[in-house]
């Protein structure tokens, strides 16, 4: 697999190696001895999956420190817009953000690091979306910012009237006024 650097430290983009002939395809999604060559020592001990239809935006979450999580995300089936937020205080992109399609098509798969919130579109008729987490889900720590905060100015490439986002994520802050608590080279 290649494990590509974005603009943004830390964000990578993994592009695994697919073998392809007449049966189907097979392909790594995951290979600890390869994330360890690229001083990825991570110790996944959570996966999740979710299924939403065209329109649906979920998040942008997190969780605060100490039980923030790192995420390894990609789509079995159809296609989304997968958005990671920089939220460490001190880093060179606090507050800037990296979008990247990921589909079943493309396989490719997005590492969000902790000190990241992280949200997505639904880009096709349905999409689903699986992900492993470093860290247990923890409610009293979980925190998130509005999909739609202008000075975010993200593009979500779905229009945001007709976005279907739930009761919780429509009321999450701002960047400016959301909780974190993350520092950068930590």
């Amino acid at each position: 697999m290649e494990i590509i650097k974005t603009e943004i430290p830390d964000l990578l983009i993994i592009q695994p190696r697919v073998f392809e002939d007449e049966r189907g395809y097979f392909f790594e999604s995951y290979n600890e001895n390869e994330f360890l060559k690229h001083n990825l020592n991570l110790n996944f001990i959570q996966d999740n999956e979710s299924k939403s239809s065209y329109g649906v935006i979920r998040g942008l979450h997190y969780q605060l420190a100490p039980y923030s999580q790192t995420k390894l995300v990609r789509v079995i089936e159809g296609r989304v817009f997968d958005v990671a937020v920089d939220l460490r205080e001190g880093s060179p992109t606090y507050g800037k953000w990296r979008g990247i399609e990921l589909s079943a098509e493309n396989k490719v798969q997005f590492l969000v690091p902790r000190g990241f919130a992280h949200g997505f579109s639904v880009l096709s008729e349905t999409a689903t979306f699986v992900y492993k987490c470093d860290n247990l889900y923890n409610p009293e720590a979980e925190r998130g910012l509005n999909f739609n905060d202008p000075s975010l100015n993200i593009d979500w490439r779905i229009d945001p009237e007709n976005a279907i986002v739930s009761p919780k994520d429509k009321v999450l802050p701002n960047f400016n006024d959301a909780e974190k608590n993350f520092k950068f080279g930590k």
